[in-house]
């Protein structure tokens, strides 16, 4: 497997590449979408420092495994300490854009809320990452990535028809309408700063950003073209030609064959009588259709028919694991999953002609970078409140 990650000698300095180099990050531990967050923006370039906090937080699993924190600086900080809100005060002094995840409130309790922060940096992104956002009735409640989904809709949309629905891993809330929709806040919010002076504070709620993702469907739905439950619709599996199939070995190819050119491809490399593919214009007679699909598919190994479909427009491909991904040939070639001091992982995304994206670090151990971050960023309340 190509690497296509930077792998540095242990102990040297790598240089910031992207397009964030120069822009500074703080990071205010937490688990979940906020460190996700934080992690693309150093993959981008920017310098991120992680305020760790003794004791945790912590995903159970060893820090040096702990991909989320790549690319990132770690200072140990203990905010209820006598010193600990007085320095971090004095990194947010430095920073560009600060990144918090706490339930709204507490940040003001330690003394390192927006107020506080912007009276010491005028210009400074205050981006607060949560679930539910910083008001409204469920706003102090715990939460996570699935009753945030359901609230919205977009829980409802995944899993076939007359079953429950089927959690998406915490990649749909978490990651794509938390994480994602913050990163894009905090630099919309930079801009600004860059532009007029002034920063601000980013609410970014997983509940927002999930609702915000939804807005194809509710346009389909506004115009008829979404009409039923769940599984019964073109793009959640309704369709015959839009689904899951599984194989003779056990295995699964996904099939996105919607255009009609595409799909004339797919049911004459699937071996479909001229007859049962016409059924496509029949949406009475999908089943019938589904079931004809069903059976082709299940004369085959999933190898078998990745073969047949290679390199051609019918829009079908294998249902891969997190596992087998990064060998397939087209992930292989650009080098999308790789691996970085011996963890396989996916490589910076997007990418840039002029300022390339790399992993320069191995995931942040907590508090590692101490001394040489109060160095780096003139900060030297930081290592008297931790030494």
């Amino acid at each position: 497997m190509t690497s296509g990650l930077s792998n540095p000698v242990p102990g040297t300095a790598v240089p910031a590449t992207g397009p964030l180099a120069g822009v500074r990050v703080l990071e205010l531990a937490g688990i979940g979408p906020g460190p996700f967050a934080a992690m693309l923006l150093a993959d981008l370039g920017a310098d991120v420092v992680r305020v760790d906090r003794p004791g945790g937080p912590g995903l159970g699993i060893d820090p040096a495994a702990d991909v989320t924190n790549r690319n990132k600086r770690s200072v140990l900080l203990d905010l209820k300490s006598p010193g600990g809100p007085a320095a971090l005060l004095d990194l947010a002094e430095r920073a560009d854009i600060l990144i918090e995840g706490y339930r709204p409130g507490v940040a003001e309790r330690l003394g390192i809320g927006p107020e506080d922060c912007l009276a010491r940096n005028p210009r400074l992104v205050y981006g607060r990452m949560t679930g539910w956002g910083q008001d409204g009735p469920l706003a102090h409640t715990a939460g996570h990535d699935i009753g945030y989904v359901a609230v919205t809709g977009a829980l409802d949309l995944a899993g076939p028809a007359g079953t429950p629905p089927s959690p998406p891993a915490n990649l749909l809330g978490d990651y794509a309408g938390g994480s994602l929709y913050l990163v894009a806040g905090v630099l919309a919010a930079l801009h600004h700063a860059r532009e007029h002076g002034s920063g601000q504070v980013v609410d970014a709620a997983v509940v927002d950003g999930t609702a915000h993702l939804t807005a194809m469907v509710h346009g389909m739905r506004a115009a008829g073209a979404w009409p039923g439950p769940r599984g019964t619709n073109l793009l959640d599996g309704g369709a015959p030609f839009y689904g899951v199939y599984p194989t003779a070995d056990g295995g699964h190819m996904a099939v996105g064959a919607l255009e009609q050119r595409f799909y004339d491809q797919f049911a004459t490399l699937l071996g479909l009588p001229e007859q049962t593919a016409a059924l496509r214009a029949d949406p009475a007679r999908w089943p019938e259709l589904r079931a004809a699909v069903a059976a082709r598919f299940r004369t085959r190994t999933r190898e078998e028919w990745t073969a047949v479909f290679d390199g051609t427009d019918a829009c079908t491909a294998p249902v891969l694991t997190l596992a087998e991904a990064p060998s397939h040939p087209h992930l292989a070639a650009r080098a999308t999953l790789a691996v970085h001091g011996g963890i396989v992982q996916p490589a910076p995304a997007p990418r840039f002609s002029a300022t390339p994206a790399t992993v320069r670090r191995p995931p942040a151990r907590p508090g590692a970078d101490t001394a040489e971050v109060a160095r780096d960023w003139d900060a030297p309340a930081l290592t008297r409140t931790t030494g």
